[in-house]
């Protein structure tokens, strides 16, 4: 039951937060469709509860809309991945996906950004290369840095004038 409403809570937020509910009837029978889909994983199985959830502890640290995109294009990937493997001459399968295929569409650029997290990863930092890059972007990448957190502090001095608290 946890996985249940675990499940389709993380649709809903995915489907809510970029606007890809027309009406609450898309979301009942996407709701259907995943309760059939627990019964084919057998999710009602006692082992689902150990170790809490896997994506919905992640999601409530990423709080604003543009990091919400990263996180849930890679979430989304994910379960698209687990799907590969499942029956598609269920029509209840390929619902799901269809609808996880539309909403990968709406969140390329948190993919490409996801692409570039994963590439960073990747970097030899101990190559000689590498590193002679890196210090030449140094004060560059630092200038950004004290952009980003400038604009953050104006905006919070800005909201403490407006607000009476």
């Amino acid at each position: 039951m946890a996985f249940q409403t675990y499940s389709l809570f993380v649709l809903s937020v995915i489907m809510i937060s970029f606007g890809h509910v027309e009406n609450r009837l898309n979301l009942l029978q996407l709701q259907n469709d995943i309760d059939k889909l627990k019964a084919d994983f057998n999710s009602s199985h006692s082992d689902v509860a150990d170790g809490g959830p896997i994506f919905t502890e992640r999601l409530s640290s990423w709080t604003e809309r543009n990091e919400k995109r990263i996180i849930l294009s890679q979430i989304i990937s994910m379960y698209l991945k687990m799907l590969e493997s499942t029956d598609r001459s269920k029509a209840h399968v390929r619902n799901i996906t269809e609808e996880l295929y539309t909403l990968k569409e709406s969140l390329s650029d948190g993919s490409k950004k996801m692409e570039d997290l994963k590439d960073l990863t990747k970097l030899q930092m101990s190559d000689l290369k590498v590193q002679r890059k890196a210090v030449n972007e140094l004060f560059s990448v630092l200038q950004k840095l004290g952009d980003t957190s400038s604009s953050h502090k104006r905006k919070r001095s800005q909201f403490q004038r407006l607000c009476k608290c």
